[in-house]
């Protein structure tokens, strides 16, 4: 088990790390070349710098969602998302298995906030995947997928909490930890195929969004011309 557990932690952490990334560079270099084409075809090539940031900022701080119509659920899944990234990024153990595998590390939380996170994160993805079974709105919209990525996304954080706080015997805790460790590490590999990419993407997004608006030269003209409307006086 220890075997597996040091193999979990070290190659196949390297591995599945790349592949992320590799992932989500490809991502993000298709949103930019469909910003640049965008704005090489728009007739109007201004770019509404501030309506873009607005919206950039209003998607990472989204303080006005609390208002509407099921501001309890925007609150519930604010503190997830907040957990779900802070706690994985700065918790002292992962900087740690960072630093082992290449070497680098930064700044860490304290245990006490990152147990507050953790646990603030297992009741907000139980809260999200409680709401998406038992509200017949968000059942209706969710896929099948979406009932399974809270329970994915939730399995490191209990695991990771009980190692850390709970005195368990070394076997279970083997067990458990190579629980955590291969879960993060399927997050990784499924991140860059499945809409977790927002948390990477949608900000540059919201460019693509405002330039892609703006319609290419001569869209008018051929517009009319597929109605049969050229030369038409109106």
């Amino acid at each position: 088990m220890e075997g597996f557990l040091d193999f979990a932690r070290g190659p196949l952490f390297r591995l599945t790390f790349a592949l992320m990334v590799l992932g989500l560079l490809r991502i993000l270099v298709l949103d930019i070349w469909g910003l640049y084409e965008a704005h090489r075809k728009a007739g109007d090539r201004k770019m509404p710098w501030g309506l873009a940031i607005s919206r950039s900022l209003e998607w990472l701080f989204p303080i006005k969602r609390l208002g509407h119509r099921r501001p309890l659920y925007s609150v519930v899944a604010i503190l997830f998302h907040i957990g779900l990234i802070l706690v994985p990024l700065f918790l002292f153990a992962h900087v740690q298995l960072w630093k082992g595998a290449f070497g680098f590390g930064w700044f860490t939380l304290s245990k006490t906030v990152a147990d507050i996170l953790t646990i603030v994160t297992i009741a907000g993805g139980i809260g999200i995947l409680a709401g998406r079974v038992f509200v017949r709105e968000s059942r209706f919209i969710s896929r099948k997928q979406d009932f399974l990525w809270p329970v994915v996304l939730v399995i490191p954080f209990i695991t990771g909490f009980v190692c850390a706080n709970l005195g368990v015997s070394p076997q279970l805790y083997q067990i458990l930890m190579l629980i955590h460790v291969l879960c993060g590490e399927l997050i990784f590999l499924l991140l860059p195929f499945s809409k977790l990419a927002h948390c990477v993407i949608m900000p540059l997004s919201q460019f693509v969004m405002v330039v892609a608006w703006h319609f290419p030269a001569n869209t008018d003209e051929d517009v009319c011309i597929t109605l049969g409307k050229k030369g038409a006086k109106v």
